[in-house]
């Protein structure tokens, strides 16, 4: 019996949606919706996350924890250095969000581009503001979007602004293939170059510690003048002294966040809204039916996918066993050695790897636990 912890705030219903999905044979289901109660976990094995953060004490109290399932795209509410020291995996549910925030990036493109809030403000306060700002707004025909991140989102946003005959050009550290890159309709450029020729720049990139404050005054320099600024990723890419500086300059005509601080949901020029990216009922349903077919891969498979921070490896059963082994710094061969396999696979993720070994014989766990380097082992029945 695994116990599962269901941590956070969720949209209601949540919790029988995974109950149904997650057999109460094999799952412990248990859901912590208060800071108090979550503070005092610790015998989870798996915890599925929102809104509620996971820091190194949090991981540590929970001894028996192998899993951290992200809700959502974004990671950075997770201690990842101190999940992988502690053999705990950190994956998410890429892309079953997508189609709600690309969506509703686009609607806040035309939205600034038209002047809406502006002309809804005005309206409200008794001016007919039909030509008002006529010569501020713009459609996104013609106009050159510039993509920072090529995944499922900004993927999505490509296809979804080209049916209003937008430009799309996209910057990525990760290139994507001719393939892809044809598929989607999508040029890559240079992030200057992005940067210098972009009309409407939208952020769909995860925070990290690389990338914080991304887009600070040296980036938004290199910008259009009147550049529209798109951020429904985290709020702190952009540095919000360079952005305010922007603003006030007119450099940037208008910037969106779905992540506000006090600062930035103050300024003006800016439209910011409460984190509703993927609060849809359709989005919602994707994540469950996604977090639910991770935990039962790991569970009954040892299969590992959509991992942040530890190798992704999965493989068919080829015998009536298979061990499973996490090691950090480990040797490959003594792994091997210790397993009788008849299949086996392996990756390695920096000084991480991870083992599924098939094999009919017995399994010696203990002889395997302390090989050097290795975290952790499980052993699965088919």
């Amino acid at each position: 019996m695994m116990h599962v912890v269901l941590a956070g705030n969720y949209p209601a219903h949540t919790y029988e949606k995974l109950r149904a999905l997650l057999p109460e044979t094999e799952f412990d289901l248990t859901a912590v919706d208060t800071p108090e109660a979550y503070e005092a976990m610790t015998d989870a094995e798996i915890i599925i996350l929102r809104i509620f953060k996971a820091p190194r004490e949090v991981i540590e109290r929970n001894p028996r924890l192998k899993m951290i399932l992200r809700w959502g795209a974004g990671f950075d509410s997770v201690d990842i250095k101190a999940a992988g020291e502690n053999g705990v995996y950190v994956t998410n549910t890429p892309g079953a969000n997508a189609g709600a925030v690309s969506e509703l990036a686009v609607l806040l493109m035309l939205a600034v581009g038209r002047k809406l809030l502006c002309h809804t403000k005005s309206l409200a306060h008794g001016s007919w503001s039909k030509n008002t700002f006529l010569n501020s707004s713009f459609c996104l025909n013609g106009k050159t979007l510039g993509i920072i991140g090529a995944g499922n989102i900004g993927r999505q946003v490509a296809k979804k602004a080209q049916a209003f005959g937008a430009v799309t050009r996209y910057y990525d550290p990760f290139r994507l293939s001719p393939e892809m890159e044809q598929q989607w309709q999508l040029s890559f450029e240079p992030l200057e170059e992005l940067l210098a020729t972009s009309d409407i720049i939208t952020l769909h990139v995860p925070l990290t510690e690389e990338n914080h404050h991304m887009i600070g005054a040296r980036e938004i320099a290199a910008m259009k003048d009147g550049v529209r600024i798109v951020n429904l990723a985290r709020g702190e890419l952009v540095d919000t002294e360079a952005l305010k500086a922007a603003l006030a300059s007119g450099k940037c005509a208008a910037y969106v966040t779905d992540f506000p601080n006090s600062e930035t949901a103050a300024m003006e020029g800016v439209v910011a809204i409460p984190h509703l990216g993927a609060s849809t009922p359709e989005s919602e349903d994707n994540c469950a039916m996604m977090a639910a077919r991770q935990v039962r891969d790991y569970l009954d498979n040892g299969n590992i996918v959509n991992s942040v921070n530890l190798p992704v490896l999965s493989m068919a059963w080829a015998a009536k066993n298979r061990v499973c082994v996490l090691t950090k710094g480990a040797d490959a061969a003594a792994i091997a050695a210790a397993v009788p396999a008849v299949a086996s696979a392996s990756k390695t993720r920096g000084e991480y790897g991870y083992f599924l070994l098939d094999t009919d014989a017995q399994v010696d766990t203990d002889a395997i636990a302390a090989l050097p380097g290795v975290l952790r082992v499980r052993v699965l029945h088919q």
